[in-house]
This record gives C-alpha cells, structure tokens and sequence, in this order.
C-alpha cells in the first residue's frame, strides 16, 4: 500500500512538471551539496546569453579577492569597450566608472560595455580574458561549456548546458559569499537613472535572492535563480523559455517545488550535478528563434489594439470610407505615440544619469524643446515583453511600453 502511494505521489509530481512542448532545459538543485531536485535535459546545450556574465563576475570578484582589483579602482571605457552591442551604459571612450558600481551595472543593467571594461581590467584584453572564463570553466567541471567573449552576445560557439550554469552558480556562492548582495539587488542608481532587473522573482518570490537572467532571440528566455528560506538555499536553471512571464513562472514554480518537497527528495535520491551522467542522447546546440515571441527577434505579438485599428481600416475600406488615424481619444493617443515610438536602441544610460560617484560621462547633446521622448531598452537590456500590459517606467526597464517592431537590421540586444 505504502509502495503505491509513493507511486501516486511520484506519478502526481511529474505531470506537476511535465514540461510543455519546445521549452528548454531545467535543473533545481541545492548548492550547498549539488544534490539535484529536478532535472530536465541537463546536458543540452544552449546559447548562455546574458548568463555568461554570471562567469565575468566570478573572475572579477575573484581578482578582487587577490588584490588585482579594488572596489572603489576606476577603469575606463576603450573603444573596444564603446562598440558593444546594447544592452549597455553607453559611456564615452575613456569615461570611467568604479569596479564597485560596474559590477552593479554588469549584474543589474547586464551592461555589455561595462562586461568588456571589466575583462580588459581583470586580464587586459577580452581575449586573455576568454582565456580565463574557459580554463576556468573547465576547473569547475564545466565540461560542455565553451565561451568566446565575456558578456554573452550573439556567437555561434557560445554554448553551455542547464548543469554546467549550476556548477558555475554554485560556485560563486560557496567562494564568495561576500559578494552576495551584488545579485539580490532589484535595481541600482546611475546618477538620476534608477535602472532595474530582469529578475521578476526578486520582486514577487517569497525568499528570493539573486542571479541572473539573459536573453538573445536564439536562445529565448534564459535564468539562474536562487531563494533561501528558513536558512535553506535552492537554485534553479531554466533555459529557453518564449517570455520573461514564462521564464519567471517556471523558475518559482520549480523552487516552490524544492521547498515544499525537499525533505521528501533527498531521502529518495543520491543524485548531484556530479554524479548523474551524461545522457547519451544529450542534444547539441538549439535556435529557439522561432518560439520566443519578441519584436526584436520579429516574433512580437501585436497588441489588440493595433488588431483592432487594423481591422478597422479593412472595413472602412470595403465600404469605400476615407481611413482615418485614430476614431477616438483612446485610439488617438495610441496613434500618437506609435508615431513618436523608435525601436528600443542603446541610448545611453551614462549620458542621461550624468555625473556620479562612481561614473564619469555626460550628456551627448540637448532635446530639442517639444521633441517625442524616445522609447529606451529596458533596464536589463531585453525588449519590454509585448504580452501583458506595461507601466511606464522612467528608465524604460520592466515598466516600458510595448512598441513598434525594431528595424531588424540592427543589433540585437541582449539583456
């Protein structure tokens, strides 16, 4: 009788997390042992994103711990550093910003620019600092994990897997704790910029306390996420998820699940992200280019709104009616706005917040009195999702509105 209950509850549990069809790799587990709670696709490997940044903090604080590096130390903005891809501060050449206050920005903002300014800092260029990030990675058991540059842009050879992201967070929680409030943060403040996560867990999760998001339209929504309750911390990895709701939505439900069910776990199961082996059927890199609904990566859903201003015009034309902008206030406040909209672009951060403590930049020009105000990326770097209603935010971050598809023929950002 007992056995069939443990069968029941067990057989209940996995339609629980039965995941739907095309979502990415999952892994909950307990970093103070590696003890997995749940694993799903473990090996497969994906574009990390912006998650490989998770690595560039590791190495600095750990620069920083051998005394290469100093909290409050500048380091400047090269050009090298100037010409990356948003999601970034923007920061002139030569503009400077504290290594306290750029791994803020790296973590919080997922700043492209501050990601290349620490690599230079750490090792003097990117490239001897891709050098660290792979021998480090193989250190740490790593073993399907290959990176080529330091904050997770677009590159075909960029790759890791759901357990190699585990072995990484785990260790920077156990090497340095000291460095814990860096993830936990929900937002930061650049001179008058207040730029928020990505992280939704950190403002809806009971116990939630870091890491790290990332997002390029191959490899979808990606997250690592940790919560401590009652003195007990859990991780979780979920990879390639269509939406930031998706992704926040199956990494809580996946540490609800540890929590309420951890005891229960341990006691059936001897697996960590050590031992359980490698599937032999463990797939190699996937695009879910397709599946992630975001303009940028021109799979945007249109809002109802714009259906409906679509639908009205077809029929205006049918009867033969002249086609108007807008047929009322409502509709033309929205046809005023997606005149002013521009596609979510790097405008920097550095130059709007001016001077600070830490930083160093200034505006790069006056608006001109009456102009639209431009629509910004969000704070961590990724479009505003365009499947729920938005409230405007003045950095632009989670509380963005939803705009206009981007031209496609610029670059894609990641968050």
């Amino acid at each position: 009788m007992r056995v069939r209950s443990l069968a029941a509850a067990s057989m209940i549990l996995g339609a629980l997390f039965c995941l739907p069809a095309g979502a990415g790799p999952a892994l909950l587990f307990d970093p103070s042992d590696g003890k997995v709670l749940y694993a799903e696709d473990p090996d497969n490997q994906w574009h990390p994103a912006s998650l490989t940044k998770i690595m560039t903090a590791y190495l600095a604080f750990e620069a920083i711990k051998e005394g290469k590096l100093k909290l409050d130390q500048k380091i400047a903005c090269s050009q090298n550093a100037f010409q990356q891809a948003p999601s970034k501060l923007g920061l002139p050449i030569g503009g400077e910003l504290t290594v306290e206050l750029a791994l803020k920005a790296l973590i919080i903002k997922s700043a492209n620019d501050v990601a290349v300014m620490l690599a230079e800092a750490v090792a003097g260029s990117d490239t001897a600092f891709v050098g660290q990030m792979n021998a480090t990675a193989r250190r740490l058991g790593m073993t399907r994990t290959t990176f080529v540059n330091p904050n997770g842009l677009p590159a075909h050879e960029q790759v890791t897997t759901a357990r190699d992201l585990a072995r990484l967070a785990q260790a920077v929680v156990k090497d340095f704790p000291e460095h814990a409030g860096y993830w936990a943060m929900a937002d930061m403040r650049l001179g008058k910029l207040r730029l928020g996560t990505h992280n939704g867990l950190l403002k809806s999760f009971q116990g939630a306390d870091g890491m790290k998001t990332g997002f390029i339209c191959d490899s979808g929504f990606n997250v690592v996420a940790s919560a401590t309750r009652d003195g007990h911390k859990l991780m979780a990895v979920v990879l390639g998820e269509p939406t930031g709701a998706d992704r926040t939505v199956r990494a809580a439900s996946l540490l609800e699940h540890g929590f309420q069910h951890y005891g229960w776990k341990t006691l059936f199961s001897t697996a960590s992200i050590d031992n359980i082996p490698i599937a032999p059927d463990a797939k190699g890199l996937t695009t879910m280019r397709q599946s992630v609904v975001s303009w940028e990566c021109g799979t945007g859903r249109r809002s109802r709104s714009a259906a409906a201003r679509q639908g009205r015009t077809k029929a205006a034309k049918a009867k033969g009616k002249p086609i108007l902008a807008a047929t009322n206030d409502a509709d033309a406040a929205t046809a005023t706005k997606a005149a002013a909209a521009k596609p979510a672009e790097d405008r920097p951060a550095a130059a709007a917040a001016g001077k600070d403590a830490g930083a160093s930049a200034t505006p790069s020009g006056k608006k001109a009195k009456g102009a639209p105000k431009p629509i910004q990326a969000s704070a961590g770097g990724e479009l505003p999702s365009l499947t729920k209603p938005k409230q405007k935010s003045p950095t632009g971050g989670d509380g963005a509105a939803a705009v206009a598809p981007p031209d496609q023929s610029k670059s894609q950002q990641t968050e």
